[in-house]
């Protein structure tokens, strides 16, 4: 193990749905942040870290910067332009379209307004040819000096390891921030809540998933006796928005409850190494989103 003498705090920053949380857990090497189809899966800042050689990289993974419609979205919004500041560098994540849309223009906007270096890292490569690509980079060119344009696919791992010779750029010397084997600064309560959050966005449809918040309100852990793995109890709740959700949420005979369940279940032994038995609930909880005490409670503080 290399002794750690350099860090860069790099903040990951893009439209919803680019593929920031996939870039993060693909950096990390470790499945870190919840990442699905529907934009704004995304919701608070997560730190990813990874070593590579003598340096540690903390990669802030940001909500999708757009335009907010609720006090959740208000908050998600602060959390990337709060994030886009006072790191190392930051890295915008665009998709190959030759044309800078509003949510990268007021990001690279917070980039020149901060001073900040800046690479700009085109994803989803291998959907576009190369005549494409090229129109991208000189799109963005114009809008503003990158140090570097790097395509990338998140996706297939395309690309990655000359993002990260530039992001050691940006390092400083200093001490290691995070201890060996840590990849995440969330406690695991919140990363069981995360997955738990995950399985219904996938699993839901339309507005359903986008209107639910995930509490766990129990988290224990118990010896499973002898060379066994250890035990974790887990007691979740899941709120939604209407009650017409609630029934959506659980289908018929609790289907799809147990479905979500199962697969959430599944992911949480995965990453804690531990045998998981959890018990969910729904509860009905109106319009929460625009409830600034909900929005406070489900740990979405502005801090």
């Amino acid at each position: 193990m290399n002794e750690i003498k350099k860090t860069a705090m790099i903040t990951i920053a893009g439209r919803p749905n680019v593929g920031k949380s996939t870039l993060t857990n693909a950096l990390v090497g470790e499945k870190i942040a919840i990442v699905s189809s529907k934009p704004q899966t995304t919701r608070t800042r997560i730190s990813g870290v990874a070593n590579r050689g003598d340096t540690q990289f903390v990669l802030l993974d940001t909500p999708g910067f757009h335009r907010p419609r609720t006090r959740l979205g208000d908050y998600m919004v602060k959390v990337v332009r709060e994030s886009v500041a006072d790191v190392d560098g930051v890295c915008l994540l665009v998709e190959p379209i030759a044309k800078v849309g509003p949510p990268e223009q007021a990001l690279i906007d917070r980039i020149r307004e901060e001073k900040l270096p800046a690479v700009l890292v085109i994803n989803k490569i291998d959907t576009v040819e190369k005549a494409q690509l090229l129109e991208v980079m000189a799109a963005y060119s114009s809008a503003y000096p990158f140090d570097a344009i790097i395509p990338i696919s998140a996706q297939r791992k395309d690309g990655l390891d000359v993002l990260m010779e530039q992001l050691e750029k940006y390092a400083a010397p200093g001490p290691q921030l995070f201890p060996d084997g840590m990849t995440s600064d969330q406690p695991e309560r919140q990363i069981a809540a995360e997955i738990v959050r995950e399985k219904l966005l996938r699993n839901l449809d339309k507005e359903v998933p986008h209107g639910t918040a995930v509490e766990v309100t129990r988290f224990s852990e118990r010896d499973g006796g002898g060379s066994a793995p250890g035990i974790i109890d887990l007691d979740v709740t899941i709120y939604c928005e209407k009650a017409s959700h609630k029934g959506i949420i659980i289908g018929k005979n609790g289907a799809t409850l147990k479905k979500i369940a199962s697969h959430a279940r599944e992911d949480i032994e995965r990453f804690m190494g531990a045998k998981v038995y959890m018990e969910t609930w729904v509860k009905v909880k109106e319009n929460w989103r625009d409830n600034l005490n909900y929005v406070r409670s489900f740990g979405y503080d502005e801090q």
